[in-house]
């Protein structure tokens, strides 16, 4: 069961959008209670989107695979602090089963001889000495991993047009529709443009929120 906790916001971050923002124009006089929203909607229109790279979030993910971090780890203008495998024994590790292996019963039992197969041999590597570190290199990308992920918004918004369609990787699209559920209630105008299909599990930008 994968868990998607965000950890930290930027305090303030749509006020702080607004601020760097009007910095561009000068127009700090127009400034005023809850005018970050209509301003911050202009930004999105333009594409001026520089400016919400001055607000963060983070996220700590577990329960999701090796597959899933592997991918995730690619969008460069994030940081990452995960689960050592060379550190953190996996004698008993858990996994993912994707749902086309599960829903194929022949399938799910040779699956789960070879993940039970996978964890005798790892025990059995370090009882014959072999250190972790090296242990590791049978473990398959079903392993589940804990991972913690910092972007700022600009970013998490690149994530999410990519990871949330419908051709992502079922695993990546499940974990960032809830992370991005997640940022539409703290930062709802900043991801106001995304509009999730949970019956289709997608989410895409809608244009005419902007």
């Amino acid at each position: 069961m994968v868990e998607v906790e965000l950890l930290a916001v930027t305090p303030d971050a749509e006020q702080l959008i607004e601020l760097a923002g009007r910095t561009c124009y000068l127009s700090h006089d127009r400034s005023q209670r809850g005018s970050e929203e209509r301003f911050i909607r202009m930004l999105l229109r333009h594409g001026h989107l520089s400016v919400l790279e001055h607000a963060y979030a983070t996220f700590r993910i577990k329960g999701g695979s090796r597959a899933f971090t592997h991918q995730i780890v690619r969008h460069r203008l994030a940081s990452y602090s995960q689960q050592s495998q060379r550190y953190v024994s996996e004698a008993s590790f858990d996994y993912v089963e994707p749902e086309t292996v599960m829903a194929n019963s022949a399938a799910h039992r040779r699956y789960v001889e070879l993940m039970e197969e996978i964890k005798r041999a790892y025990g059995e590597l370090q009882e014959l000495g072999v250190p972790k570190e090296d242990a590791r290199f049978i473990l398959p990308n079903a392993v589940t991993s804990e991972i913690v992920i910092s972007a700022n918004l600009r970013e998490w918004r690149h994530i999410f047009s990519v990871r949330c369609e419908v051709h992502a990787q079922w695993e990546i699209r499940t974990i960032c529709l809830q992370m991005l559920e997640l940022l539409q209630e703290a930062v709802p105008t900043v991801f106001s443009d995304f509009v999730i299909d949970k019956e289709k599990m997608v989410a895409r930008r809608d244009r005419s929120v902007d």
